[in-house]
C-alpha cells in the first residue's frame, strides 16, 4: 500500500517568513498546494494588487476569487480539484486589470546534469544554465532565471516588472548544487532586472548584477538586461572552417592592431559621443584592412561601469559593453571583420576582479569567487580582488566565459592581461604578505592549472584561434603545450623587447653607442618562446607620452627615428602588435576619453608614417622569409651585431626556402653611410623592399637604387658581400630575387 500523502496547512510562521522575504524555500508557501485529498489552496504575494482571482488557463473561466490574508498583499483562495490544477491570475490594481501567470505554479525546469556541469571545467553548462534564457514551459513563454549562490539564505529576482521588490519572485533553491531558479512568465526582452540576495548572516546585499547576464544598462547605469544568449545569423562559415585548416599560425603572418573601441574615433558633430558598432564596421574595419593588418586586437569589452579602467575592471563578463550597442550589433562588427578577411582578438581579463558592490565580491554574503583572505585574495596594486581559481566552480565559470566569446561571439583569440599577477603569490607583496603554496613556494599552483584549462578548451573547442598571455617575468613554458609542462598560450608578449628597444631608440643617437646591447639581447631568448613583439597602450599611457614623443632630436628626426624603429620591428622576429595612433605618429598621450587626432594626417610627416606601416604590413605578409621561422632559430641570422660605434645592425631572416632572404639593416646614427660592406650568406641581387628614408615616407630619399648585387668576397664570416649606402636614421629592408 502507498503511504497516506501528507497534507499540510499554511502555519503563521511561514506566512510572516514569506511576506518579509525571509523564506528559504518559497515554493513550500507559495503556488498550489494541496492541504486535503482534493482540496487545493493557491497562494501568492500579490502587494500591488486590490483584488486576486484565481482563472483557468484562458484567463477567462473564474475558478475562485482569492482572499487577501495578510496586509502586506498575501492572498489566498482555496477550491477542489482531482489534480493540480493549471491556472492563471486575474489583479485588479489601481489602475488597470491584468492576467498573468503564478510563477510558483511551475515545478523545477533545470536538469540536474546541466546544473551539476557549473563544477565541469570546461564545459558549457554555465551559460547554458546560468542567468536568464528566454524559454516555454507548459506553453507559457518567459525567462528562467538561475544563479550561483549556495550560501544565501534567500535570492530574488527583481527588476522593472516587479518594482524591484524582493517579496514578489523569490527563487527556489536547488541545494545539491546551490543554484537558485525561477521561470517568471511573460516577460519580454529588454527589461532590467538583478538580484536581490539575503546573504549568509541575514542581511540583505547590495542589488547585485547578473553573473552571466547576456546584455546590460549602459553606464553609469549597472542593471542586467534580459536578453538571452546573442542569436545572430552568422556567414562566416568560410572563414572558421579556413582558420581550423589553417597550418601553424606561428609560421603565419600575424600583424595586431590594438585598438580602445571607445577612443578610436568619435562623432565630434554629435558632442563627440561613441560611434556604434555598426558605425565602427563601416570605418575601422575598411582602415585596419587597408593597413594590412591581419588582426584587431580589443581592449577588453566586456561590461565595465569605469570608462578610466579601459574595460580591464568587467563586472558583467558575458555581456559586450552597451556603450557601442546591443550584444548583436558586437556579433555583427566581428561577421564583418571577418568578412574583411580580418581575424579579432579580445583582451580577456581573469586576473582584474573589481569590488563593485553591485558585481561578484561578496556576492551570496560570502567570499563566493573570490579568495577569504586578503593575503591572497587583495590586489595590492590595483585595490582589487583576485579570483579563487582554485576553487572548481569559479574555475568552470572563468573557463566557460572565455569558451562563451570564442563559441557565440566567433572571435578568433584571448590575450589575457596580467598573466604574471596570477602566478606568483608573492607579486607585489612584501614578506609575510602572501601565503606559500603546499610546497612552499611561491608559485600559484591553482592559478597554472586555470590557465592550462583555459588553454586546453579553447584549443579545443575553437580550432585555429590563437591565446596570448601578457607575463612580464622569465616564467618558462608560457607558450608551450601543457602535456610539456607549459601553460599552454599560442604566444606571449615580448615585454623585455619591448622595454630594451623603447630605451635604445629613445637615446640621442650621440649615445647610442653605449646602448647597442639593447638593439641586440633579445636575440639571446627570442626563440623561447613564441613571441609578439609589443608597442601597446601600456606604453602610450600615465605620463609615458606618444611613440613619437619617445623619439629624440628635432621635429624631421623623431619621424625618421619612429619610422626606423617601426621597420626594425617588423624586420626581427616575432609576430607585431602596433597600438592604434602609433600608425601615424600621435603626438599626444593617448587619453581614453577622446577620439585620436585624425586631423594630423594632413601633414605629410604624419601621412608618409601612416603609408610606411602600410607597406611593412604588405611586405611582412607578401615575404615568407620575415614569417615563416619567426619562432624558431633558424629564421635568424647575424650580419652585423657589434657595430656600436657607427649604430649600424644587420641581420638576414630566413623562410621555408633555403635559397630566399630577407637582409634588414638599420642605421640608427644621423650619418649616411656609403659603401658599408655586410656578409651575405646566399649570393644573387637583393631588391631594396622597404626604405624608410624614402620621400614617400617624409625622408630624404637616399638608397639603393632599387637593390644591389652581392659579389664573392667573403665578409663577416659569409661567402659573399652586399656594399650599401645607409641612409641616415633609417631601416632598409632587402630581399633576395630569383632573376
Amino acid at each position: 500500500m502507498s503511504p497516506a500523502p501528507s497534507y499540510r496547512k499554511l502555519s503563521n510562521e511561514a506566512l510572516a517568513a514569506v511576506v518579509n522575504a525571509s523564506h528559504g524555500d518559497p515554493f513550500d508557501v507559495l503556488g498550489p498546494h494541496e492541504i486535503a485529498a482534493g482540496l487545493w489552496e493557491i497562494r501568492a504575494v500579490l502587494p500591488e494588487a486590490r483584488i486576486a482571482t484565481v482563472v483557468g488557463p484562458n484567463g477567462k473561466r473564474v475558478i475562485a476569487p482569492m482572499e487577501r490574508t495578510h496586509e502586506a498583499g498575501f492572498f489566498t483562495a482555496r477550491f477542489s480539484s482531482r489534480a493540480r490544477p493549471k491556472y492563471r491570475l486575474r489583479l485588479e490594481t489601481e489602475n488597470e486589470v491584468v492576467v498573468r501567470d503564478d510563477p510558483y505554479r511551475f515545478r523545477p525546469i533545470l536538469t540536474d546534469e546541466g546544473l551539476l556541469g557549473i563544477a565541469a571545467v570546461g564545459s558549457d553548462a554555465v551559460y547554458e544554465n546560468l542567468g536568464a534564457h528566454r524559454t516555454v514551459v507548459d506553453g507559457v513563454t518567459g525567462f528562467i532565471f538561475a544563479v550561483w549562490a549556495p550560501n544565501a539564505r534567500r535570492v530574488s529576482v527583481v527588476g522593472d516588472f516587479n518594482a524591484w521588490d524582493g517579496r514578489r519572485h523569490p527563487m527556489r533553491l536547488r541545494h545539491n548544487v546551490g543554484v537558485w531558479e525561477l521561470f517568471i512568465p511573460d516577460l519580454e526582452a529588454g527589461v532590467r532586472y538583478k538580484f536581490e540576495i539575503k546573504g549568509a548572516d541575514g542581511n540583505v546585499l547590495p542589488l547585485k548584477v547578473d553573473p552571466v547576464a547576456f546584455a546590460t544598462e549602459c553606464p553609469p547605469a549597472t542593471a542586467s538586461i534580459l536578453r538571452g544568449p546573442p542569436h545572430f545569423a552568422w556567414r562566416d562559415e568560410a572563414w572558421i572552417a579556413k582558420r581550423a585548416a589553417a597550418t601553424d599560425p606561428r609560421k603565419s603572418p600575424i600583424s595586431i592592431y590594438e585598438c580602445h573601441l571607445g577612443s578610436w574615433a568619435r562623432a565630434p558633430k554629435e558632442g563627440g559621443r561613441y560611434l556604434t558598432y555598426p558605425e565602427l564596421a563601416e570605418r575601422l574595419i575598411p582602415y585596419v584592412k587597408d593597413l594590412g593588418f591581419t588582426h584587431l586586437e580589443l581592449l577588453p569589452i566586456a561590461e565595465h561601469p569605469f570608462n578610466g579602467s579601459w574595460g580591464y575592471q568587467p563586472v558583467s563578463l558575458f555581456a559586450p559593453t552597451s556603450r557601442f550597442g546591443a550584444p548583436e550589433d558586437f556579433a555583427a562588427f566581428v561577421a564583418a571583420a571577418h568578412e574583411a578577411g580580418i581575424g579579432v582578438i579580445l583582451d580577456w581579463v581573469p586576473g582584474h576582479f573589481p569590488n563593485d558592490p553591485h558585481g561578484l565580491a561578496y556576492f551570496d554574503g560570502t567570499h563566493l569567487y573570490e579568495h577569504a583572505d586578503p593575503r591572497q585574495g587583495h590586489h595590492q596594486d590595483w585595490g582589487t580582488h583576485i579570483y579563487n581559481y582554485g576553487r572548481q566552480e569559479v574555475a568552470t565559470f572563468l573557463v566557460a566565459n572565455a569558451r562563451f566569446w570564442l563559441e557565440r561571439y566567433h572571435l578568433d583569440g584571448l590575450r589575457v592581461d596580467a598573466v604574471a599577477s596570477m602566478l606568483y603569490l608573492d607579486y607585489s607583496r612584501r614578506p609575510g604578505e602572501w601565503v606559500p603554496n603546499r610546497y612552499g613556494g611561491n608559485e600559484s599552483l591553482d592559478a597554472i592549472d586555470f590557465l592550462r584549462r583555459t588553454n586546453e578548451v579553447a584549443y579545443g573547442s575553437s580550432p585555429g584561434v590563437i591565446t596570448v598571455a601578457e607575463e612580464s617575468t622569465a616564467w618558462p613554458g608560457v607558450s608551450h603545450p601543457a602535456y610539456t609542462g607549459g601553460l599552454g598560450f599560442g604566444f606571449k608578449w615580448n615585454m623585455g623587447w619591448m622595454h630594451d628597444t623603447l630605451r635604445y631608440i629613445s637615446q640621442d643617437p650621440v649615445h647610442r653607442r653605449y646602448h647597442h646591447h639593447d638593439l641586440t639581447f633579445s636575440l639571446l631568448y627570442a626563440f623561447t618562446e613564441n613571441f609578439i613583439l609589443p608597442l601597446s597602450h601600456d606604453e602610450v599611457v600615465h605620463g609615458k607620452g606618444s611613440l613619437l614623443s619617445k623619439m629624440p632630436g628635432d621635429r624631421w628626426q623623431r619621424f625618421t627615428n619612429l619610422r626606423a624603429y617601426l621597420a626594425f620591428m617588423w624586420g626581427h622576429p616575432g609576430k607585431k602588435l602596433l597600438f592604434m595612433g602609433g600608425e601615424f605618429g600621435q603626438e599626444r598621450e593617448w587619453n581614453h576619453d577622446q577620439s585620436l587626432d585624425w586631423h594630423l594626417l594632413e601633414d605629410p610627416f604624419h601621412r608618409g608614417l601612416q603609408q610606411l606601416v602600410r607597406d611593412l604590413n604588405h611586405v611582412y605578409r607578401a615575404t615568407p622569409a620575415l614569417h615563416e621561422h619567426d619562432c624558431e632559430a633558424s629564421g635568424f641570422r647575424w650580419l652585423v651585431s657589434d657595430d656600436r660605434h657607427q649604430n649600424v645592425l644587420a641581420f638576414a631572416r630566413h623562410g621555408n626556402d633555403p635559397d630566399q632572404a630577407a637582409i634588414v639593416v638599420s642605421n640608427v646614427s644621423p650619418v649616411p653611410r656609403h659603401g658599408y660592406q655586410i656578409g651575405i650568406p646566399v649570393p644573387g641581387f637583393y631588391g631594396e623592399i622597404v626604405n624608410t628614408d624614402g620621400a614617400i615616407y617624409g625622408g630624404s630619399n637616399m638608397g639603393n637604387l632599387g637593390g644591389a648585387w652581392t659579389t664573392e668576397t667573403p665578409s663577416h664570416g659569409q661567402p659573399c658581400m652586399l656594399t650599401l649606402t645607409l641612409p641616415p636614421l633609417a631601416t632598409i629592408i632587402l630581399e633576395r630575387r630569383r632573376i
